[in-house]
């Protein structure tokens, strides 16, 4: 298992689209990327299917290697391999992270999710999230109340853990 995402970041987004990416996620995605060390820039895919609303996913190479793959299991002709096809490889887009450590989200992907000045990164493990700042601090805070206000008032959220299939 590689290295996983982790942590969570801003990032102010210039007029032309270019936002640093965390250098903690430099790694994960260099790590994650076969061409490197050999091609010194990591590259990345970023996910921007209709089922994203307010967000970007963003993987790293081999991550969406392993994702195209289950696609490709699927049985030819099938509507689920269709649709996957078309809302996850139809709608992701490969880039390459600069020397300067930065990408450029294209003027359609930042006006998808409202991004204008500064984006939040997310750690899910083995993708992140790109949000825009405000929108990302509304809906984090009342999912997680909503999801809290379901819980004892001693609620460890390790606990989710334990049907996670460990032995």
């Amino acid at each position: 298992m590689g290295l996983s995402f982790r942590g969570e970041f801003n990032q102010r987004v210039d007029g032309k689209g270019r936002m640093s990416i965390p250098a903690d996620f430099r790694r994960v995605l260099e790590s994650g990327d076969p061409n490197c060390p050999e091609t010194p820039n990591p590259r990345m895919v970023v996910l921007y299917g209709p089922h994203l609303k307010n967000c970007l996913h963003a993987y790293t190479i081999e991550a969406m290697a392993e994702i195209e793959a289950d696609i490709k299991a699927m049985p030819r002709g099938s509507k689920q391999r269709q649709m996957a096809s078309r809302m996850i490889l139809g709608k992701s887009w490969e880039t390459e992270i600069d020397r300067d450590g930065r990408i450029v989200l294209p003027k359609e992907r930042r006006a998808q999710i409202d991004l204008d000045g500064e984006a939040v990164m997310v750690a899910m493990g083995d993708y992140f999230e790109i949000w825009n700042g405000a929108t990302y601090d509304a809906l984090e805070t009342a999912e997680i109340e909503q999801f809290l206000e379901e819980m004892p008032d001693d609620f460890d959220p390790m606990s989710l853990l334990d049907d996670a299939g460990r032995e």
